[in-house]
C-alpha cells in the first residue's frame, strides 16, 4: 500500500498542482487540498485550518475509517467548526506560528519536552485510534501563513504506520502549491464580493429613486436564486442569476421624477417613458466584459416581458424570453405584491398565490411558478430575514431627517 515509487509520487504531485490551480471556488479547493494530500501519502484522515483574523478556523475534515462507519455528513456534524489560537498550545497553532512542520510517529508517545499533548477526546468519542500525525503549514507567495494541513495515520498493509521522510517532503511541496492556490481563491472571492457589492449599491440607488427599500432587491435576488436552484441550474448559473438580478431596474435612474413618482395613473406618453427603463437599463450595462454585467443587461431588458407575449419592450413570448429574464420577472412581481410599499399594504400570502396561479402561463413561465410554489417554506424564510422596518420607510420619506436621527443614537 506504501510501495509506490518516488517518481510516481512526484508525477502525482505535479498533476495535483495543476488541478489546484484550476479551481477558484474556495470551499471546493479546500476539500480538494485535503483529499489530494491524503492520497499523496496514503493517509487515513486529514484536516485543514484556515488562518483568519489572527486565529485558525477549523474548516475541512476527512477520515476514511470514520466515513465508512458513520458517513461523511455525520462526521462533518461531529467535527463542527471551532477556532484555535495561533500559539504553541496546539500542534496546528505551533506550525502556523513558527512555520515549522511536525511529524510524530506515535501521538501517544510524544518526545520529552513537547509543549503540547494529543487531545484524545475525539478518539474516545468516535472510537478512532490516532497514531501517526503530520502537520504542515501552508504559506502564500509572500510567506504569510494561510492555513495548516494536518494528516493522520499513514496506512501500511497492516494498519497505521509513521509518515516517512518522503511523505514529509511531498506534503511540504504540496502545501507550498496549496497555499498559493488558496491565496488566489481568496482573492477571487474578495473580487466577486466587491463586484457584487458594487452592483448592489448601484441597484439600491435605482430602487431608492423609486421609493423602494434596499430590502426589496435583497429579497427578490434571493427569490431569483431560489427559483434557479429549484429548476436545476448549475451552481455557477445560480450564482450568476443572484448577482445579476439586483440590476433589473437600474434603468429607472433615467426616468424623470415627475413620472416615476406620479401619484395617479400614467397617461399613454408617460407610460411609454416609464417602460423605456428596460431599454435604458440595458444600455447602461451593455458592452461590459464582465459576464455578470452582461447577464444583468439581459435581465434589465427582458424582466418585463410576459410568457404570453403581452409584455415590453419587445413583446417576446415563451422561451424566446431569456430564462434569466423570466426568473427575475417572477421574483420581482412576487416581492412587489407580497411586500409593503409606501403607497400600499402587503397582499396576504393566499392572495399572492392565487395571483401566481392565475398568471401561470400568462405573465409567468409555468415551470418557474411551479418551482417557486414548491419552495414556499424557503420563500417565507427569505421574507422574514429581509423584512422591512418602519425605519426603512422613514428613510424613503425623509432621508436627511432619518440619517440625522440615526446619527443621534450612535
Amino acid at each position: 500500500m506504501r510501495t509506490q515509487p518516488l517518481h510516481e509520487k512526484l508525477a502525482g504531485l505535479v498533476r495535483t498542482g495543476i488541478a489546484l490551480n484550476s479551481i477558484r471556488d474556495l470551499d471546493s479547493l479546500l476539500e480538494l487540498v485535503v483529499d489530494e494530500a491524503m492520497s499523496l501519502c496514503s493517509a487515513d484522515g486529514g484536516t485543514l485550518y484556515l488562518a483568519r483574523d489572527g486565529a485558525l478556523l477549523f474548516y475541512v475534515a476527512r477520515n476514511h475509517t470514520l466515513e465508512a462507519r458513520i458517513g461523511r455528513t455525520a462526521m462533518g456534524i461531529m467535527f463542527g467548526r471551532f477556532v484555535l489560537p495561533i500559539s504553541e498550545a496546539s500542534m496546528a497553532g505551533f506550525c502556523a506560528l513558527t512555520g515549522q512542520s511536525l511529524n510524530f510517529p506515535d501521538m501517544h508517545n510524544l518526545p520529552e519536552g513537547t509543549k503540547f499533548t494529543h487531545n484524545a477526546a475525539l478518539d474516545r468519542r468516535t472510537g478512532y485510534a490516532t497514531r501517526s500525525q503530520l502537520t504542515i503549514p501552508m504559506h502564500d507567495r509572500h510567506g504569510h501563513c494561510v492555513g495548516v494541513l494536518q494528516l493522520v495515520n499513514a496506512m501500511g498493509s497492516d494498519g497505521p504506520v509513521p509518515f516517512d521522510g518522503e511523505d514529509e517532503m511531498l506534503i511540504q511541496a504540496f502545501a507550498a502549491q496549496a497555499g498559493i492556490s488558496i491565496q488566489n481563491a481568496q482573492l477571487d472571492e474578495l473580487l466577486r464580493k466587491s463586484h457584487q457589492e458594487t452592483l448592489f449599491r448601484l441597484s439600491s440607488a435605482a430602487e431608492y429613486r423609486d421609493r423602494e427599500t434596499s430590502n426589496h432587491i435583497k429579497r427578490m435576488s434571493h427569490y431569483a436564486r431560489l427559483i434557479s436552484y429549484q429548476i436545476g441550474l448549475s451552481p455557477s448559473q445560480v450564482d450568476s442569476v443572484f448577482q445579476a438580478s439586483p440590476m433589473h431596474d437600474v434603468g429607472k435612474l433615467g426616468i424623470p421624477d415627475s413620472i416615476l413618482h406620479k401619484p395617479g395613473m400614467l397617461d399613454p406618453d408617460e407610460r411609454r417613458i416609464m417602460e423605456s427603463h428596460a431599454i435604458i437599463g440595458s444600455r447602461i450595462l451593455e458592452g461590459s466584459d464582465v459576464p455578470v454585467v452582461q447577464l444583468a443587461a439581459i435581465v434589465a431588458l427582458t424582466h418585463h416581458e410576459k410568457w404570453d407575449g403581452t409584455g415590453y419592450p419587445r413583446g417576446l413570448a415563451g422561451r424566446d424570453i431569456p430564462l434569466e429574464g423570466r426568473i427575475v420577472a417572477l421574483a420581482d412581481v412576487f416581492d412587489a405584491l407580497s411586500s409593503r410599499r409606501c403607497y400600499k399594504a402587503a397582499w396576504p400570502e393566499e392572495k399572492v398565490l392565487e395571483f401566481l396561479a392565475d398568471q401561470r402561463g400568462k405573465h409567468f413561465d409555468p415551470d418557474l411558478v411551479d418551482a417557486m410554489l414548491n419552495a414556499m417554506p424557503s420563500v417565507r424564510e427569505i421574507m422574514t430575514q429581509y423584512q422591512d422596518t418602519d425605519d426603512d420607510f422613514a428613510m424613503l420619506e425623509s432621508p436627511v431627517r432619518a440619517i440625522i436621527q440615526s446619527a443621534k443614537h450612535r
